[in-house]
């Protein structure tokens, strides 16, 4: 490892590896992949303190957990291709983000687990032979992918249906959006972008279901035009932003919202499950700190990041928009 090199551990089919990979090509950043394997693996979950990738080792030898964090840490190292903009757009590019990351990550897990066609793929692929499909169910993370879209709240096939739709009316925003801006919002790339692509190059651009074929924008963007960022653009202004970030709050005060704070009394009272409406049905969620933990982070980047008249703005924008649980 050279003295400014960066090493991203990780896997090419792991939303959140894929996610950092994309950021650290935004911002420029001397880095290598190197996949997480048994041989290196103890090394690093001691070091990082985590069992999941990615974990990004830096260049004075730190070993370093987590998208959100990693990100902010490296907007202050390249300030001039920061993913995560000063001020009030800050807090919006960060809601955003969370969406994504913690609500749309679980149809990731639905497509991955629940097609058959798509587990089969990705055992081959880790395999590095074709398996057949009662190998495939056999294989450790197979066995595990059920369980996780139960925690998740896919479990039923209206669930899964509905986590579908939701998907797809979001590349539907997605496609709008490519036609007027050159990223998702405004010209120049922000963390929104990069767990968009983390989800179509780890799974839905990649596996075989579904087949994004027709969102023809998407699919460019996603292949090629997305790395051709040279630092340049603006974004577009808070709290007006574009279509596809208010297509995404949506999303988050009618699903996510609900799901947040469920979660957070869930933790609170001890509770290792609590159930929520979604979609017109009630569904059992497994309790997890870590959504709560990230609901805090942008908490305090509103406490802590903003004047007073931002401050108040930004609470203003949240409450009106039926997300003020991200105000505290």
């Amino acid at each position: 490892m050279s003295r400014e090199e960066y090493v991203l551990y990780g896997g090419g089919y792991s939303l959140f590896t894929r996610k950092l990979q994309a950021a650290l090509r935004f911002q420029g950043v001397p880095f290598r992949l190197e996949v997480k394997q048994p041989r290196n693996s103890d090394e690093i979950e001691k070091r990082s303190g985590t069992h999941q990738v990615p974990v990004l080792q830096t260049p004075e030898n730190w070993m370093i957990g987590d998208t959100t964090p990693i990100i902010e840490l490296l907007d202050a190292r390249f300030p001039a291709r920061r993913l995560f903009p000063e001020g009030p757009l800050g807090v919006l590019v960060h809601v955003v983000e969370e969406i994504l990351d913690e609500w749309f990550a679980r149809v990731m897990v639905h497509f991955r687990w629940h097609y058959e066609e798509n587990t089969r793929h990705i055992v081959s692929e880790f395999m590095g032979r074709e398996v057949s499909l009662e190998e495939a169910r056999e294989f450790p993370l197979a066995k595990w992918g059920p369980r996780a879209c139960r925690a998740t709240g896919t479990e039923t096939p209206h669930q899964q249906k509905m986590a579908e739709d939701e998907y797809f009316a979001m590349l539907d925003a997605l496609e709008r959006q490519l036609g007027e801006s050159r990223f998702a919002l405004g010209e120049r790339p922000t963390a929104v972008d990069t767990i968009l692509l983390g989800g179509l190059r780890a799974h839905t651009n990649n596996d075989p279901v579904p087949d994004l074929s027709h969102y023809e924008r998407v699919v460019a963007w996603d292949e090629s035009e997305a790395d051709r960022w040279g630092g340049e653009g603006d974004l577009a202004p808070f709290p007006e932003s574009t279509p596809f970030a208010a297509h995404l709050l949506e999303v988050g005060r009618d699903c996510y919202a609900p799901f947040v704070l469920g979660n957070s009394a869930a933790l609170a009272e001890g509770r290792k499950a609590f159930v929520i409406e979604t979609h017109g049905e009630e569904v059992s969620y497994l309790a997890r700190p870590y959504p709560e933990q990230s609901r805090q982070m942008i908490q305090e980047r509103i406490a802590q990041r903003l004047d007073d008249a931002e401050r108040r703005a930004v609470v203003d924008f949240l409450e009106e928009r039926g997300l003020g649980c991200f105000v505290g």
